[in-house]
């Protein structure tokens, strides 16, 4: 779960930018694409249930919500101007900024924590046990050695090292 050199310094020129609109910066992925890359940036903010009602600054009310197209517009403004003036991307490339969704992407180990006990797809970068795509439970996170327990069918449990993960999503359910 290591991003490129590219992409993290893309990641660390971002972030301020993306913050500056009072949301958290979820991940990035930049992916070159022949003459046209696509940088895609997921932004999110917790929700929480219990806030008060706030009017922001287009007038609209606010209550403990996620995020709204509103955020992705202040963003791709924000963050576009910044890129415009460092030009960090050679060539064309498309700018994308939405939340995580219900199928969330993650980025970084700590990430993964606030989804225990929860179902997601891995897609590693080495097999373990003769496989590199696996759907599972997340039993554990361990940050300190990098890796993750998963409970492969409801039986088999696995240690996997982060940095054997190419990919990990949530996997929704009602």
């Amino acid at each position: 779960m290591k991003l490129s050199n590219k992409s993290q310094a893309l990641y660390d020129m971002i972030a301020p930018a993306v913050e500056a609109c009072g949301v958290d910066l979820w991940g990035i992925e930049f992916l070159p694409q022949g003459k046209r890359s696509l940088l895609r940036i997921y932004i999110d903010r917790p929700v929480d249930e219990n806030a008060e009602p706030v009017i922001n600054e287009d007038g609209e009310v606010e209550q403990g919500r996620g995020i709204g197209v509103e955020d992705c517009v202040r963003v791709t403004q924000q963050v576009g101007a910044m890129l415009d003036v460092h030009d960090p991307i050679s060539g064309e490339y498309a700018l994308e900024v939405s939340s995580p969704g219900w199928d969330r992407p993650f980025f970084q180990l700590e990430q993964l924590q606030g989804y225990i006990g929860q179902q997601v797809a891995l897609r590693l970068i080495a097999a373990v046990e003769n496989r590199r795509k696996f759907q599972a439970k997340l039993l554990a996170v361990d940050l300190e050695n990098e890796e993750i327990q998963v409970e492969v069918e409801g039986k088999h449990v696995l240690d996997i090292d982060s940095n054997n993960i190419d990919k990990a999503n949530l996997i929704y359910q009602d």
